[in-house]
């Protein structure tokens, strides 16, 4: 199980303080890794911490707002300082505006760009071209979303922004495989978190979304961690480019 050893790696997880991102956090840790979670939420930031102690790494909080222009950098700049280089990052922050395209607003719009797209654009970039000067490698895990693949109501920003997400993906992992940097993407299905409570609470909707999905039950954080630490460990040494779609049989169907 040596390939799957992320020990004295240093790994930054977005949107850590909470859900999906806590969940993959946590899954980093136990193969080893010192996390480091970033989000907006002092206070769901110091919860992960918390959770994050209970394996060896050396884990770290840092507060940022990624949908400011110079929000990325900062993040970088202070991992950098207080952790050593980056080896793995994970994009995992997000925010939902559900809305009817003919009534979104185009600060709506802007708003769930920057954070899913120009976030991970910025990071991918800042801690890509480190991976490369330092010549070490490394993996960049974008996450997805069905969206990308299938048209959801109410979603246009959104599914604009994961598409977008794919998209970098696949042409930061061409134009970066000879350096060792691996750029992959992981979807996730319906998975029950904040993001998504509000779709849950409808009987309806969570009736014809569980009636979808082939396996029968909406998935948990936990589900992606395999996911996440095959992308991020050697056990995916050759492969970039690609989104893994962690969503219960719900494309495949």
């Amino acid at each position: 199980m040596s390939m799957f050893d992320l020990s004295g790696k240093v790994a930054l997880v977005t949107g850590g303080g909470r859900g999906l991102g806590r969940g993959m956090a946590l899954a980093l840790a136990e193969a080893g890794a010192d996390v480091v979670v970033t989000s907006r939420n002092e206070a769901e930031l110091d919860e992960s911490v918390r959770q994050l102690g209970a394996y060896p790494g050396d884990p770290l909080a840092v507060p940022a707002d990624l949908s400011a222009p110079e929000g990325p950098e900062q993040v970088v700049a202070a991992v950098g300082e207080q952790r050593g280089p980056i080896d793995v990052m994970v994009h995992a922050a997000g925010l939902q505006v559900r809305k009817p395209a003919l009534e979104l607003s185009l600060e709506e719009w802007d708003r769930v760009q920057s954070v899913h797209l120009r976030a991970a654009f910025s990071l991918s970039q800042t801690i890509g071209r480190d991976m490369i000067d330092r010549g070490s490698g490394g993996s960049i895990i974008l996450v997805s979303s069905l969206t990308a693949n299938i048209g959801i109501r109410n979603t246009s920003a959104y599914g604009a922004a994961k598409s977008g997400i794919e998209g970098l993906m696949r042409t930061l992992a061409a134009e970066w495989a000879t350096h060792g940097v691996r750029v992959n993407a992981v979807t996730p299905g319906f998975f029950h978190t904040e993001l998504t409570d509000a779709m849950f609470q409808d009987e309806q909707r969570r009736e014809w979304m569980l009636g979808r999905i082939p396996m029968g039950r909406a998935g948990t954080p936990e589900d992606l961690a395999g996911a996440a630490v095959f992308l991020a460990s050697d056990a995916s040494a050759y492969v970039t480019g690609q989104a893994i779609a962690v969503d219960g049989g719900w494309l495949a169907a």
